[in-house]
């Protein structure tokens, strides 16, 4: 069965199968149908996760190793396999193909591919593959689809806007679906649900503030305290939305974090940087701030952060702007504060 990545919320709600394959080389709604998979299997209690991701010097009976485990055991798990170059080699098509006729109900698997040539289709473990799973296509969103998809993504969060203003935002994004996203998310956390007006939208995709909330988290895994400090003093001078800035922080250190539970399992550094999905522009930058910054210190920043929504949103007492500033001096000088 093939469907689109749209298409995939109802085949989830009317079943869910033990094995989906997820294909193409659109990064977001690859990132965002495999959630959506997980998140559903977890729902119908396979808790458990292994995660193979597939390079070179991959050992194929790691797999196999893998299975008869889980099936000694008996327990519910998502085995997530990653082939990013989308060539298993000659052992791991046997193991693709065994996977597919030893399908079981303890176990939901969920494969990764990027889009696949059409030499390779012909091939016998992808029709296999093909015949045995629900593939979910990822494909770019082509330009006469984008405003519809973005409209779509708006009316979720209670947002609507005028077609001119859609027809702005389409062309500010290029068709590139990560910054449309982040726009989207944008917009959530500045304005509430209703009408957007041009102005509201052009002011948030053009940024035109005089600091740039989205280098704040650059400042702070730089570890550069001066700016850091004063771009925040700008934000709040400016009137920024402190959820916006702490959505902004906070989405690097979990992806710090991930980086090292990679690292800790044997990954190295390149590998854990790619499943992690960092950007290339990002990687030199989060390399180095994961060799800086120890999971420790970076699970203590994620509870200050938890804290400070608590006081952004009047649960708690405390000064937002102190608060914030002291998450990023926390992990601009390695120093622990007391909470």
């Amino acid at each position: 069965m093939s469907i689109t990545s749209d298409q995939l919320f109802r085949q989830l709600q009317k079943q869910l199968m033990p094995l989906y394959t997820i294909i193409g080389d659109e990064l977001l709604l690859a990132m965002e149908a495999a959630d959506a998979i997980r998140n559903h299997a977890r729902q119908h209690g396979y808790t458990e996760r292994d995660i193979f991701t597939v390079d070179h010097r991959f050992d194929w009976s790691n797999l196999q190793r893998w299975k008869s485990q889980s099936s000694l055991f008996g327990e519910r798990r998502i085995l997530d396999l990653r082939i990013p170059t989308g060539k298993p080699g000659k052992e791991g098509s046997n193991a693709i193909e065994a996977l597919c006729q030893n399908q079981s109900a303890d176990t939901i698997t969920l494969i990764m591919l990027p889009k696949i040539d059409k030499q390779t289709q012909t091939n016998k473990w992808f029709k296999t593959l093909e015949q045995s799973s629900v593939m979910v296509t990822a494909d770019p969103i082509e330009y006469s689809r984008l405003a519809n998809w973005i409209q779509q993504r708006l009316d979720i969060q209670g947002q609507q806007i005028a077609p001119d203003t859609l027809q702005f935002l389409v062309n500010k994004v290029e068709g590139n679906l990560l910054a449309a996203q982040q726009e989207i998310k944008k917009l959530a956390l500045l304005y509430p649900s209703g009408m957007l007006s041009f102005e509201q939208v052009k002011d948030a995709v053009l940024d035109v503030a005089r600091y740039d909330v989205f280098s704040l988290p650059e400042a702070m895994l730089t570890a550069d305290t001066m700016r850091y400090t004063r771009i925040l003093e700008g934000l709040q001078g400016e009137g920024t939305p402190p959820p916006l800035i702490l959505s902004t922080l906070t989405e690097p250190i979990r992806t710090l974090l991930l980086i090292h539970q990679a690292l800790d399992a044997g990954k190295p550094l390149a590998q854990a940087l790619k499943d992690s999905r960092v950007w290339n522009q990002q990687q030199k930058i989060m390399a180095a701030a994961v060799k800086r910054l120890p999971s420790r210190l970076l699970l203590r920043a994620l509870v200050h952060a938890a804290s400070i929504d608590r006081i952004i949103k009047g649960i708690a007492q405390g000064d937002i702007w102190n608060e914030l500033l002291q998450l990023g001096l926390r992990l601009t000088t390695r120093q622990s504060f007391m909470h």
